[in-house]
């Protein structure tokens, strides 16, 4: 089956409430779903060769939150988990990440990440998405996540809560995954804090070739379990600090069995 035929199929089997003009309640156009398709499928098959494990562990339908490491200088990490679940699953889901508020200052970003239904990471955002039963992807790192150096790339920083909140508050399945290879694709050895403030964005990343392209490096994502929390979102800090660290902890789990099983397969 030729790629262009099978991605064509796949848009047509979103299971999205499509109108008569292929537009969703919330602006997603298949049009621009079936243009963004082949870019992220080349880049996902052929020049990372990303291999995903552990996909039967997100659900095909319903509401749930697929929460990860970041890593690889800038958003490397999220177009691949979004194609992974375009092109992994059956039937197909659209992903849709809580982007960074700084790509609404560029008028071509924002357009192309809205249609594909990439929207704001504020709150009642996620929440009406969840609400919707849609699949959330969420970066608890934020930005300081793919600002890790080379040397860190397999470390977590600190997590933020809103989204423990979030989950508890919509009843919302956690599936953790691990994102590896994001930091040999882009090996960042320092960051432009200042200049990338001077151009919009939280900061340049430096590589030892200069210029932050990425390299085609394999890449590798691992699903975990779905974790379930429960309570109402309205809990203590210290309640909600103490789920966020587990869902932490299984992601450094799932970081570190799948950096010793690329270890591995690199000696054999």
């Amino acid at each position: 089956m030729a790629l262009d035929d099978s991605l064509e199929a796949r848009v047509e089997r979103l299971e999205l409430p499509f109108n008569e003009f292929g537009v969703d309640p919330y602006g997603i156009s298949k049009k621009h779903l079936a243009r963004a398709a082949p870019v992220l499928a080349f880049f996902y098959r052929h020049y990372f060769r990303v291999r995903c494990f552990g996909c039967e562990h997100v659900p095909p339908r319903g509401r749930g939150m697929l929460v990860g490491n970041h890593s690889g200088g800038y958003a490397v990490d999220g177009a691949m988990v979004l194609t992974s679940m375009f092109l992994e699953m059956d039937p197909p889901r659209l992903a849709q990440g809580m982007a960074e508020k700084f790509i609404n200052r560029f008028p071509i970003a924002s357009l192309w990440t809205s249609r594909t239904g990439q929207f704001t990471g504020l709150p009642e955002h996620a929440r009406r998405l969840l609400e919707d039963d849609r699949l959330l992807m969420i970066f608890p790192e934020g930005y300081k996540g793919t600002a890790k150096l080379y040397s860190e790339r397999y470390s977590l920083v600190d997590f933020g809560t809103g989204f423990m909140r979030l989950a508890l508050q919509t009843r919302s399945p956690i599936i953790p995954f691990a994102f590896l290879g994001g930091g040999t694709a882009v090996p960042t050895i320092a960051n432009l804090y200042k200049l990338g403030r001077l151009l919009g964005v939280p900061y340049i990343p430096v590589t030892p070739y200069v210029l932050p392209l990425p390299l085609p490096a394999p890449l590798e994502i691992h699903y975990g379990e779905p974790l379930t929390f429960t309570g109402t979102g309205n809990e203590d800090d210290e309640i909600i600090i103490g789920y966020v660290e587990q869902v932490k902890a299984r992601i450094a789990e799932l970081i570190e069995k799948g950096r010793v099983r690329r270890q591995e397969r690199l000696f054999l």
